[in-house]
């Protein structure tokens, strides 16, 4: 006897297809003359394990020669540009803007312009950011008393722009792309491939643009004396979860990214 198919034998079978497409998490691109067409990448997202859609349509980027020399090592192996290596600890600071007084400095990055609506997100966690010995090549506990890597309420999928400031590295750019993977960036306030002077922004549970990412891995594979620029507000990808880690350096040392005279001015 045949059994007659209904739609309730093709459900099962079509949510079935539906999965293994969702699973699949490939990127495609369909080249047509001198456009090029991108397709949805799907890649890891949140723990939950939420997928992200990391490009964001009509981002493109150049690049520009650093100012002196590429920094001394593989930038994964080099604690003042990949922050894993140094590592964190929870911090019990509280979640809320603080005060230092009138701001030194009315050019420093904020971090408003990370998100599209320039809003103050609500704050989600507090981290404070280990030392590091460059003698014995190991971290120490946290130096400093306050909190130094703070994180930010995200929508997953929501692009993410640099933080705009008064400063100008050439051509209207911000910042150097001093380090990025699929999911953090090392963002540098000045053309020199180090932290030692100006301000450095460490982006972790970022979703980073494919493009973005592509043409640093090219720079750093050529050996570094170019790397991707970026202007204020530009997008860099999009949010990979429900909190966006953010912290900052001024000539190496990190600062609270609470601060809001300093990073929130708008606010």
């Amino acid at each position: 006897m045949i059994e007659r198919l209904t739609h309730r034998h093709l459900l099962p079978a079509l949510l079935a297809v539906l999965i293994l497409f969702a699973l699949a998490g490939t990127a495609r691109a369909q080249r047509n003359g001198d456009e090029t067409i991108h397709l949805p990448m799907l890649t890891a997202g949140s723990a939950s394990g939420q997928s992200t859609n990391c490009n964001v349509p009509g981002a493109s980027y150049q690049t520009m020669g650093i100012i002196g020399d590429p920094t001394d090592r593989p930038a994964a192996e080099h604690p003042d540009l990949n922050l894993t290596i140094r590592g964190w600890i929870p911090s019990t600071a509280p979640l809320r803007l603080v005060s230092y007084g009138p701001t030194e400095d009315t050019k420093a990055p904020q971090f408003d312009n990370l998100f599209q609506n320039r809003r103050l997100p609500r704050f989600t966690s507090a981290h404070s950011v280990r030392g590091w010995d460059w003698g014995s090549g190991g971290a120490f506990p946290p130096p400093e008393p306050y909190p130094t890597l703070l994180g930010l309420a995200t929508t997953p999928g929501e692009v993410l722009g640099t933080p705009d400031s008064g400063y100008d590295i050439g051509g209207g750019n911000d910042v150097l792309v001093l380090y990025a993977t699929s999911n953090r960036l090392t963002l540098k306030y000045t053309r020199e491939d180090n932290v030692v002077a100006g301000y450095t922004i460490h982006l972790e549970n970022v979703c980073v643009e494919p493009d973005l990412l592509a043409l640093y891995n090219q720079m750093n594979a050529a050996g570094r004396r170019s790397l991707p620029v970026l202007r204020g507000g530009q997008p860099i990808g999009r949010a990979a979860g429900s909190e966006l880690l953010v912290a900052i350096r001024d000539t190496g040392a990190f600062l609270d990214p609470r601060s809001r005279n300093d990073w929130w001015a708008g606010h």
